[in-house]
């Protein structure tokens, strides 16, 4: 999870996610922020995470591509998307 590196205000949500497109793994993955501004890829958690702790799951070609090509918890669409939200509810840029 990426965490933000100032502490924040929490926002008046609980939780929010959004389905925005990755280059890294050419398609849409959801992005997840909580009220404590932590952030997460379902597609990190569920492929490239699940992969390096030695789930033996048969995957189709396109997703261990993705996997290679998935730089995980620091993965910008991730940060942009947090930022974005905090510019929002914050008023920060």
């Amino acid at each position: 999870m990426i965490q933000p590196s100032v502490e924040l205000e929490p926002p008046n949500w609980e939780i929010t996610a959004a389905a925005l497109p990755c280059d890294c793994v050419g398609d849409l993955v959801t992005v997840r922020v909580k009220r404590d501004w932590l952030a997460e890829c379902a597609w990190y958690r569920k492929y490239k995470l699940d992969a390096s702790q030695g789930n033996k799951e048969k995957l189709d070609k396109t997703i261990k591509q993705g996997i290679d090509k998935c730089v995980g918890p620091d993965c910008p669409v991730v940060t942009k998307y947090r930022d974005k939200l905090i510019e929002e509810e914050l008023g920060k840029t």
